[in-house]
This record gives structure tokens, C-alpha cells and sequence, in this order.
């Protein structure tokens, strides 16, 4: 027995051998919580304790999957027989078995997601009511949501708030299409993944008899990831533990960041309320990071006021101080990024798979994609997908290959019925076989479709509207630059319209990573240094298919760097983290800023992000960025003010911690700090009599300067040419460059100390 305790800590000791009674086991960051759930039920087994009565709940298959096997190596085969697994596969489990007591057969179906979305639509469609109104996801999501509250269609109908927010939304029949699809599902012997939760608690609330047969089944119930519950996972694991009162959960409300999920971190915080008689195990050791990253992380979390209170610490090694790094623009940020990642590998002689980049939501991938490609550093998207493979970019982009190329019958299928005009499958079958039959593309197909094909007038009027949307486009390709044509396009085809209507977390990613893609075309269209004119539409998009087939291949490799959400990191380690994009309205968001709940919760994220570092973590973040094409100052985020200094690396730029209230314009010119101050460039050229203007003396050789793509750099001499004058610059990061003064919109870089001397 004592050998499967003799490599646990003394509290994980404590923790593994209580047995009797409600325990709390608060587990820090990197602090073993799985071995510790692990060998408690290990422990119980080697203690005669039936694996049938131990009832083991996690979050991921893949959890439940490692955990299963690590008990296997230390108690036996046995642990088969444990009833260990997800919440839903468990509670699936125990659904077939009493199938009957709520009216259903054992055999019942679980639907998918892309199932409920089918009959939502047809429901919608039955109903006639606006499916652009009553989108399926939003309809979905809603019904998800209030699933989990544990309410059926009967209490969400008579719910005077949830009524209200739907007629405020003009969707006042939402309550409608909740009760049909209810019905729909329960006549097809069928239930969905929140109905395995929602069915659980009406089973055991409605059916005394078969509570009690589980309460008394399970002997010991243990809890991962207690922080991450719901409402209704809340509730089946109290019923269920009410008799034996041995309760194990395992959980840090440090990393509760899933509330837009329904988790409730109120769960884990009110756990010594429900169970007065608890004992209390604090796994405080971190056994992943270096004490400065432990120490720095505990100074910023000790800032949220609803917290168990633990302190953590490493006896690792004291570690490098944190860096903060300040860059001009997003884009210099990136290449920043993407040059220490470089130097970190060779320097410090580690794989880039040990490094990870972190950003707050998906859209801030692309700058870092394009950034990590021009360096050829191989990366992967974790949890996601490459930016210009998302759909709403493919989207985008079909419309304007399309454009520039007629022909391309793949972007016109993917585009010709979005937005929805009711051009469907049908439709397009038949044009299709007729394109086929006389050997023409679907463009030149949409402009001869003889009435005989089959396709009904009504349908035809709107294939002519398409068509005459698109010949707009294609009379404009070349004659506007890239920016203005492809935000007009977006704006004109009806997109930006129907990704503003969505207004779940989904929709507001889509429309995040929109703004993302008009900035790079903005940001490209600015790179045309050495030519008056604007960059086309058609370049851009020879330069951006050429970044995807390159994405296509760095994807595959095993030694590539990590690019991902926080949210997406959570459980995850790397010795190196770079956590980007820093800012006010960023991190923490906008919206999390009006509320204090909202902000924790943001908080708790940043010290997830943090946490995730076991050798070095840098921190970034930009004083501009692009925003719908328009470069906009920011702020350094708050958070970065509530890590202890002593923690920060001398070497991070000065004022990046600077106080929010000082730094609400970090352009003002007579601020007296020593931020820099930016001035924009005098254009040299020739006079109106021939001779050359001597505002070339404005940026002698030595001038620090900013350029929007090359970040920043020194003038080291100017040659005047014709009418144009040319300055050589090295920049720090893109080495050295000859631009044309007059297209460059160079910036000086001024600080005011300098000034002084």
C-alpha cells in the first residue's frame, strides 16, 4: 500500500488517503491535480473499495481515457470496471438503463450538432418565419443555453425575462421552435448532448426510487475540473452524493475562464457551504514552472477578490524574469515575435515545439502567421484552423477571386448563394449539367441559362441579380486599390450584413476575423514603397494564395511552434510562451471591462496564459493597430500593472507599466514621461524652378524612424534622385532598406529626453 504513496508530496499523501467525507482539493497551476485524482482512486481500490462504486467524472474523453490507464499500472484490471468518463457518456449510461421512467426507449439516439441544426431549420422553415431572423446556430445556442439552466420548453415560456430578450431581439417565436424541436426529438426516441444532462436531473427529480438506487450505488464520487461545472452538473453530483456524503473534487477557481459556457465558478467557491464537515487539500506546489513565473503569477491573480485563497510557489529554479515588450504597430509586434522565436531556438537550443504563442481570440492569429512564414519557421494552429482557411475568409476571398477571374467556378459555388438567395442544390445541379453538356464555365453558364433548363423564373431574376452584383465587381478590380475594393465588396455582397446579424460568440469571432483580413489588405496595399501606385486587388491575391500553400505545408511538421487561443492552451504547457496583443479592449476585452465579474474572469485568463510557461514567458503588446483599416492607438493592458515589478525584466521597455490614467493618449506631445513621440516625415522633392528643396536636412542621417511594415529602424543617408529622394534606413528587424521618401510614410521617432540635450 505504501508504495504507490512514496512519490506524492505530504498534502498529496493527505489528499490521496482520505477516504471518508466530503474533501476540497484546491490545485494549483502545474501541481499534479491528476495524479493525485489518479492515485486517490487507485488508493480506494487497493482499500477494498468496489470499482463499481466509484463514479469518476471529467471533462474530456481524453482525460478520462489517460487516467483510466495510469490506474490500470498501479491497481490492476480491475479498474475496468470503474464508472469513470465524461458527464455525458456516464449519465448516457445510466439514461439507457432507466430510458423508460422519462418515456423513452434504451435504444434512444444521441444527435450531433449538425442533426439539431437540421431539424431547427426545418422547423424555422415550417413555421415560416425569417430564417435570417431565426438563424439556426442562434436558435440552437439559445435552446443549449437553456437546457443547461435545466429549463424545458414549459419554464422557458413562461420566463417573463428570457420572453422580453426575445421580442427585444424581434425573435418572439423562439419559445415555439424550443418546444417543436422538444417534441421532435422525444417522437424520434431521441436526445441531444444537453438533453443527457437536462434528462439526468428530471430522472432522478421525478423518480425517487432510482436516486436512491444511485446514491447508493455510488459509494465515492470524485470530480475534475469542479471549477468548469454547469448548473445542471452542479445539481446531478450533489443528488447523487447526498447519502454517502463522500465527495472528492478537484479544481482551481484560478482557472475558471468557461463561464460563456455555462460554467459557473460559484460551484467550486460555494463547495465549504455545501459541505460544512469538508477537509481541505491545497496542492500550492507548482512542479512546471520556475519560481518567477509562479511568483509573478500569484501577484496578479491575488487582484480578483472571489478567490480561494492559496499561495503557490516552485522550487524549481528562480528562472528568468518576465519580458514585456512594446512594439510600434501590430505588425512590427509580429515580427518581433516571430525574431525572438528564432533567437530563443538557437539561443537557448530548444525545438520550436516548446514555444507557443497565445493570443486572447482567433483573428490575432494572422499577423503571427504571416510574420512566423516569412521567417520560415514552421507552425500549427491548435484548436483551430490557419486563418485564411477559415470560412468567412474563404468567403471573402472567393468574391474577390472571383472578380479578378470569372472563370474560377470553384469561388462562384462556394459565393452564389451567400448570403442566402435562394439559389440552392437544385439550381445548381441543373446549371451544372448544362455547363457541362456545352462546355461552359457557370459564369458564362449564368448568362445563358435558356428558361428550358428546368430552373424557374423567379430563381433566374435572382441569378441575374447575382450576376449583375459580381459584373460590378469585376468593373471595379482594377481600378480601385485593394483596400477600398475589398471592404465595399464585403460590404456590397451582403456578408458584412449577415455577420453582424449573428450576434453569438461565433458571429463576433467571424466578424473580428474579417477586420483582421481588410487589415492585411490594408497593411499590403501600404508596402508599395517604390511605386506610386496603388496596389491592385490582383496582387494581393496572388501574394495571399502563395501564404496559403505555404500554411498547407508548415502545418504537417511535428517541430513547428504553437499558435493558439488562451482558452485553447488551458491544460497545456511549453517551456517558452510569448502571450501577445496585451492592450485595453484586447485583453481584457471591451465588453469584460464594464463588469467586475467579466474582468476577474479576464484575469483569471491572463494567469491561465501565464501559468502555461515553465522556462521563459514574454508578454507583448502594440501601441497601434489596424482596426477596419484605420491604425488606432492603444493602451497597455491593465493586467500588465498587477504583476509584481520585482518579477519584470529590467531589459522590458520603460513605461510599459506606466499607469492607465497616464497612458490614455501615449501620443500627447507634452506628456513628461519618455515615451516616444512621433512626428510625421517632410516629403523631400525638387522646387517648382528645378532646384532641389532642403527639407531633406529635417531627417538627418542618425534619425530614428517607424515604417507601418518594417517597424522601426535609422536613417543612415538620403540620396536625391530626379524628383524623388530615397533613404536608406536599418531597421532592427528588417534589416537594411532603400525607400522612396515620398511613398515610405516614414514617421520620426522623437523622445523627449533627447530633445533635452
Amino acid at each position: 500500500m505504501e508504495d504507490i504513496l512514496v512519490d506524492l508530496s505530504p498534502v498529496q499523501r493527505d489528499a490521496v488517503t482520505h477516504i471518508d467525507g466530503p474533501s476540497l482539493i484546491i490545485a494549483g497551476a502545474g501541481s499534479g491535480k491528476t495524479r493525485v485524482l489518479t492515485y486517490k482512486i487507485a488508493y480506494l481500490m487497493l482499500n477494498d473499495v468496489p470499482p463499481r462504486s466509484v463514479l469518476a467524472l471529467t471533462f474530456t474523453n481524453k482525460a478520462a481515457k489517460e487516467m483510466k490507464e495510469r490506474i490500470i499500472k498501479v491497481a490492476g484490471k480491475q479498474a475496468d470496471k470503474l464508472w469513470m468518463g465524461t458527464f455525458h457518456s456516464v449519465f448516457s449510461r445510466i439514461l439507457r438503463t432507466e430510458a423508460e421512467s422519462i418515456g423513452f426507449k434504451s435504444n434512444y439516439t444521441i444527435y450531433d450538432t449538425t442533426d439539431s441544426l437540421s431539424i431547427i431549420r426545418s422547423i424555422i422553415k415550417d413555421m415560416h418565419v425569417n430564417d435570417k431572423t431565426y438563424k439556426d446556430r442562434e436558435i440552437y445556442n439559445r435552446i443549449s443555453m437553456a437546457k443547461n439552466c435545466l429549463m424545458t420548453p414549459a419554464a422557458y415560456a413562461s420566463n417573463a425575462q428570457l420572453a422580453d430578450e426575445d421580442i427585444q431581439s424581434h425573435r418572439p417565436k423562439i419559445s415555439g421552435i424550443y418546444q417543436r424541436y422538444f417534441m421532435k426529438c422525444r417522437n424520434a426516441n431521441a436526445m441531444d448532448f444537453d438533453d443527457l444532462l437536462l434528462y439526468t436531473n428530471i430522472l432522478f427529480r421525478d423518480n425517487p426510487d432510482v436516486l436512491k438506487k444511485y446514491q447508493h450505488w455510488f459509494k465515492y464520487i470524485l470530480v475534475d475540473e469542479y471549477q468548469d461545472t454547469n448548473v445542471a452538473q452542479y445539481l446531478i453530483v450533489k443528488r447523487l452524493a447526498e447519502v454517502s456524503n463522500n465527495i472528492t473534487v478537484v479544481g482551481d477557481d484560478a482557472q475558471s475562464i468557461y463561464s460563456f459556457r455555462g460554467a459557473r465558478i460559484e460551484n467550486i467557491l460555494n463547495f465549504r457551504k455545501d459541505y460544512p464537515d469538508y477537509a481541505e487539500y491545497k496542492l500550492e506546489q507548482n512542479y512546471r514552472s520556475t519560481q518567477t513565473i509562479v511568483n509573478a503569477a500569484n501577484s496578479l491573480i491575488s487582484k480578483n477578490k472571489k478567490q480561494l485563497k492559496k499561495t503557490c510557489f516552485s522550487k524549481g529554479d528562480v528562472g528568468e524574469r518576465i519580458d514585456i515588450i512594446k512594439a510600434f504597430t501590430d505588425q512590427e509586434e509580429g515580427q518581433l515575435i516571430a525574431s525572438m522565436v528564432v533567437d530563443t531556438v538557437y539561443g537557448k537550443q530548444v525545438n520550436y515545439s516548446d514555444i507557443a504563442i497565445l493570443y486572447r481570440t482567433n483573428a490575432q492569429s494572422r499577423i503571427f502567421e504571416d510574420s512566423l512564414r516569412r521567417r520560415n519557421i514552421a507552425y500549427r494552429i491548435y484548436g483551430g484552423i490557419s486563418f485564411y482557411q477559415r470560412a468567412e475568409i474563404k468567403d471573402a476571398l472567393a468574391y474577390m477571386r472571383l472578380a479578378v477571374n470569372p472563370q474560377d467556378d470553384e469561388a462562384l459555388t462556394r459565393i452564389i448563394n451567400y448570403p442566402a438567395r435562394g439559389i440552392g442544390n437544385t439550381t445548381m445541379d441543373k446549371m451544372q449539367a448544362y455547363a457541362a453538356d456545352n462546355n461552359l464555365s457557370l459564369w458564362e453558364t449564368i448568362g445563358n441559362m435558356p428558361q428550358d433548363t428546368g430552373v424557374k423564373d423567379s430563381i433566374l431574376k435572382k441569378i441575374t441579380e447575382f450576376k449583375e452584383l459580381l459584373e460590378s465587381f469585376i468593373m471595379r478590380a482594377n481600378i480601385d486599390d485593394a483596400y477600398t475594393f475589398a471592404s465595399d465588396v464585403i460590404k456590397q455582397s451582403g456578408m458584412m450584413a449577415e455577420l453582424k446579424a449573428n450576434k453569438t460568440p461565433e458571429g463576433v469571432s467571424r466578424i473580428e476575423n474579417i477586420e483582421e483580413l481588410l487589415n492585411g489588405i490594408k497593411e499590403y496595399t501600404k508596402s508599395s514603397d517604390n511605386s506610386e501606385d496603388s496596389l491592385m486587388i490582383t496582387e494581393y491575391l496572388q501574394s495571399v494564395s502563395l501564404i496559403t500553400d505555404m500554411d498547407k505545408d508548415s502545418s504537417k511538421s511535428s517541430n513547428s511552434v504553437t499558435l493558439m487561443t488562451v482558452h485553447s492552451a488551458k491544460g497545456l504547457e511549453f517551456s517558452h510562451i510569448f502571450i501577445v496583443g496585451m492592450e485595453e479592449g484586447l485583453f481584457p476585452g471591451t465588453n469584460s471591462i464594464q463588469s467586475e465579474h467579466s474582468l476577474e474572469e479576464e484575469r483569471r485568463l491572463f494567469y491561465v496564459a501565464l501559468t502555461r510557461a515553465a522556462v521563459k514567458a514574454t508578454i507583448s503588446f502594440a501601441q497601434t493597430r489596424y482596426r477596419w483599416g484605420n491604425l488606432m492607438s492603444s493602451v497597455p493592458s491593465r493586467f500588465l500593472r498587477d504583476i509584481d515589478k520585482s518579477y519584470i525584466s529590467a531589459n522590458s521597455v520603460k513605461n510599459s507599466l506606466e499607469s492607465r490614467e497616464k497612458s490614455q493618449n501615449l501620443y500627447k506631445k507634452n506628456e513628461k514621461t519618455n515615451s516616444v513621440q512621433i512626428k510625421p516625415i517632410k516629403l523631400a522633392s525638387k522646387s517648382s524652378s528645378g532646384e532641389k528643396a532642403d527639407n531633406t536636412s529635417f531627417i538627418p542621417p542618425g534619425t530614428e524612424v517607424e515604417h507601418a511594415r518594417f517597424g522601426r529602424g535609422r536613417i543612415i543617408g538620403i540620396d536625391v534622385e530626379g524628383n524623388d529622394a530615397r533613404a536608406k534606413i536599418e531597421f532592427y528587424n528588417a534589416g537594411l532598406k532603400t525607400l522612396i521618401l515620398k511613398f515610405a510614410q516614414l514617421e520620426i521617432v522623437e523622445n523627449p529626453e533627447n530633445r533635452k540635450k
